[in-house]
């Protein structure tokens, strides 16, 4: 019960990485918000959790929703010790055929959204709080398609160092989980089959060093650990949890 008497807000978490995260932080004793963009998958993400989780439906992309957020932790919570900024789409982006609107789209809720959701929070934060970005390992390597997605993800990752120093008088950290390739509904496509999934997670799985998709579980693990104080000496840093793939 590592985070006994800490409250707790997971944007984006209602499935894959967030889902795992809200189950755990719930099991390490935490009050846990989470919160998406689908009224379905908050409901069934929802009977997983129990009716102890609060659900939240929004847009991260969206002031007026993060607003009206706020306002549900404050009744909920009152205060919040931990934000685990989660919420983020992926798609691909070649640089002869991307539009306009992918990438305004992307942009808004990976790079805008985490921004805009931290400053709604923060007048909830306590201090000695913990915020947790998620990054993507494509930060730090290059990927043939992926420009505008990899772009973000490394805005975020600057975000952990400059969030932490413009924060450092409330004593209150901001680190990074970088995820490597990871079995979430991220990765499925419109319509694919359970067969058609798993025949793409082994071609995606053989190119880590590791030979696997990583387990949303995994991500878990690290955002527990930067929630908790056995992190209390990291700031502005980043766990990369990728199956080595950005390593070796």
């Amino acid at each position: 019960m590592m985070l006994k008497g800490k409250t707790a807000l997971i944007t984006g978490g209602s499935s894959g990485i967030g889902l795992a995260t809200a189950k755990l932080l719930s099991r390490q004793g935490a009050r846990v918000a989470i919160m998406g963009s689908s009224r379905d998958r908050l409901e069934r993400a929802q009977e997983e959790l129990g009716n102890d989780v609060v659900t939240i439906q929004g847009d991260v992309a969206s002031l007026a929703d993060l607003a009206r957020m706020r306002g549900d932790l404050e009744r909920a919570f009152g205060e919040l010790d931990i934000l685990f900024a989660n919420a983020g789409i992926a798609l691909g982006t070649p640089i002869a055929t991307t539009d306009e609107a992918t990438y305004t789209r992307m942009m808004d809720v990976n790079v805008k959204g985490v921004f805009f959701t931290v400053q709604a929070v923060l007048p909830l934060m306590r201090e000695g709080g913990s915020i947790i970005l998620n990054t993507s390992w494509l930060n730090q390597v290059g990927s043939p398609g992926r420009a505008i997605l990899s772009a973000s993800k490394a805005a975020v990752r600057s975000f952990a160092r400059t969030l932490s120093a413009e924060l450092l008088d409330r004593k209150i950290r901001v680190n990074a989980v970088s995820p490597g390739s990871i079995e979430t509904p991220i990765h499925r496509g419109n319509g694919q089959s359970e067969a058609d999934f798993r025949a793409y997670a082994e071609r995606v799985g053989a190119q880590v060093p590791l030979g696997r998709m990583g387990r949303p579980e995994e991500i878990a693990s690290a955002v527990a650990f930067f929630a908790s104080d056995a992190s209390s000496y990291m700031l502005g840093a980043e766990i990369v949890v990728d199956g080595g793939r950005s390593e070796l």
